[in-house]
Parts: C-alpha cells; sequence; structure tokens
C-alpha cells in the first residue's frame, strides 16, 4: 500500500500537546535567526502535472534544512543556567546540524550522537560547527541509550529530533509562512504535503494548517518500507518498521511515530503516501535538473510523490516541502544516472 486518505479523527485534542499558539511564538524567537524561505512555482512542473505545485524550499534553510527551525526554538525555551551547561541530540544528521548550529549561536557545548553511516557532508558540517560527534552503529546500537550516558556525565539537555513541544513547534513556522505566502499568490491551497520521519515538521505543519486554512487537507510522505506514520494512520495507533528495512532517505528513516507527534498527527492529517528509492532519487534528479535546487533523497520524497502520481493533483493547487538539501556528491550523481 502506497496511498491511504482517512476520515480526520474527531477526538478532542489531549492537554499537553503544542498548540499553534506556540508555533506563533516560535515565530518570533527564530526571527532574524531562520531564513523565511520563499514559496516557489515552476511553470514547467504545472504543465507537466495539469496544476499548480507551490514548493517549499527548506534545503534553502539555514544548515541545509528545515531542522534549525525546530532547534533554535527549543534551545530558546531552555533558561539560560541550564544551557550553558550545552545540550545533547541524536540525528542522522539534519538535525544535528541545527542543534550544533544553534548551540554555536548561543556559545554553548554540543555533543551529537550520530550514525556511522550517516552521509559524510553531514558529519563534516555538525563538527564545523564547533560540535562533538559521536558515532554509533545505526542497526547494532541504541542512539537514546548512547545519549543518555553522555548526559548522565555533563548534566546537558538532550534536544530530541522530534518528540519534543518546542521541536514540535518551531517546525511549525515552516506551515505558517506557507499558508501566508499561498495567500499573498492568491493561491487556496487544496493540499500540503510533508516529508514525515518521525513527525514533527508534519506534526507542526497541520498545527498551523488547522488554524489558518482549515480546508486545507495534509499528507504526510514517507519513504517504503519507513512508512510507518501511513501504516499508524491506517491502524490508529503507532507502528513500527521491520528492523531489516533500507531506504536511501536517511534524514527520515525512523523507528516508528513520535508520541507527541502522533497524538497530533492522527487528528489533523487527511492520510499518508509512500514512494521508492527511484521514484526519489528520480525527484533528486529533477529538482536539480529542472528547479534548480539540490535536494537530498528525504527531502525530495514530496516531490516523488507527486511526480509519480501517488497523489492526483491535476486541477488542484497542491504546496509541498523540500525538506533538506544535504547530500553527498556520490548520492546526487547516482541520481542523475538514471535518467
Amino acid at each position: 500500500m502506497t496511498t491511504i486518505e482517512l476520515p480526520r479523527s474527531q477526538d478532542a485534542m489531549p492537554e499537553g500537546l503544542p498548540t499553534f499558539a506556540d508555533v506563533e511564538a516560535a515565530a518570533a524567537r527564530i526571527a532574524g535567526q531562520a531564513v523565511v524561505t520563499p514559496l516557489l512555482e515552476s511553470p514547467e512542473l504545472n504543465q507537466r502535472l495539469g496544476g499548480r505545485i507551490l514548493i517549499k524550499p527548506e534545503n534553502l534553510q539555514r544548515c541545509g534544512s528545515f531542522k534549525f527551525r525546530g532547534a533554535f526554538n527549543r534551545l530558546s525555551l531552555i533558561p539560560e543556567a541550564i544551557r550553558a551547561r550545552g545540550v545533547v541530540a541524536y540525528s542522522s544528521g539534519n538535525h544535528a546540524q541545527g542543534v550544533a548550529a544553534s548551540a554555536q549561536i548561543y556559545g554553548v557545548p554540543a555533543t551529537i550522537v550520530m550514525p556511522s553511516d550517516a552521509p559524510r557532508v553531514k558529519i563534516e558540517n555538525t563538527k564545523a560547527y564547533g560540535a562533538k560527534v559521536v558515532l554509533y552503529d545505526r542497526f547494532g546500537e541504541d542512539r537514546a541509550a548512547v545519549a543518555d550516558a553522555i548526559l548522565a556525565r555533563s548534566g546537558a539537555t538532550l534536544v530530541k529530533p522530534y518528540d519534543d513541544l518546542g521541536v514540535i513547534a518551531g517546525q511549525g513556522t515552516c506551515g505558517l509562512e506557507i499558508v501566508r505566502q499561498a495567500e499573498a499568490m492568491k493561491a487556496k491551497l487544496d493540499a500540503v504535503l510533508v516529508c514525515c520521519g518521525g513527525g514533527g515538521l508534519t506534526a507542526g505543519i497541520a498545527l498551523a494548517v488547522d488554524a489558518l486554512s482549515p480546508a486545507t487537507e495534509v499528507f504526510t510522505v514517507e519513504p517504503e518500507g519507513f512508512d510507518d506514520t501511513l501504516r499508524s494512520l491506517e491502524t490508529g495507533e503507532r507502528m513500527t518498521n521491520r528492523p531489516d528495512a533500507r531506504s536511501i532517505c536517511d534524514a527520515i528513516v525512523t523507528p516508528s511515530p513520535g508520541e507527541l507527534t502522533f497524538a497530533l498527527n492522527r487528528r489533523l492529517l487527511k492520510g499518508g503516501l509512500a514512494v521508492s528509492d527511484e521514484e526519489v532519487l528520480r525527484a533528486v534528479a529533477f529538482a536539480f535538473r529542472k528547479l534548480k535546487l539540490v535536494v537530498e533523497p528525504g527531502g525530495a520524497v514530496c516531490l516523488a510523490a507527486v511526480l509519480s502520481g501517488k497523489l492526483p493533483v491535476a486541477g488542484r493547487t497542491i504546496a509541498l516541502t523540500l525538506s533538506g538539501g544535504n547530500v553527498d556528491a556520490e548520492r546526487m550523481m547516482e541520481a542523475l544516472a538514471l535518467d
């Protein structure tokens, strides 16, 4: 199964979850630090698909992905005396860079736990922001356990990649911008597609869309084999991915949806989509050749979904995220070699 559409849950939203007010507060905190990325439109893409496609290129965001938004907002919420002890995060690379850059801005130490098979560009960029990088085996070690040991020694604060109120609210600023920029373009959004791993960007964007454009449908897009949110929406409970699953979309390969993120997403989303690695590589190549944008595989899943026809777009206005652009040259060459 690669696509589902469901009626939105009518259950009351539980207490303790982030709200649109938190998204608005985050927008004020990150102003002047995060980039207000544009909402782009390609006549060639519109003609090819028969609809109006609006692209939010978070690959142009500070650190090359949307993750800076949530990371900076979360660090801003830590009391100064506690923040001075430093921060710890675990990430395959984009959250790593966001936390490292935010810690550098605040002048506090950062230790990032990263898988040893993360793209080389992500590891080197994280180090360049002044963070200490601790590598682990993605398939043989528990990253949370590695981080817990560091936290116990340092007294630092853990900054989770997605299952955190402050992080979700920060990511939601992307959705706030999408809706307001679409309005400025006199575009009435039928749907928004969001690249989805743990669900933080999805949940944040869904909060903003629900508040500002409630008739607009929000869909996740995930890699095949890591379609845990799609399957969780279908069953109504958090599902996990097979331990032997593999994908080139390293930025969004998580074991299961977050607790906070799924509590929001099951109530706010219309459905989910999944795309193959080959479809993703073709989208990476399309973005490079036709849109003149460098996009990593995990950041290209939404573009892959519309290019491969996973969601009908003819006669509709669809916004989608390009969530990151931190791609190794070898992977880009692999994409360009397909055509």
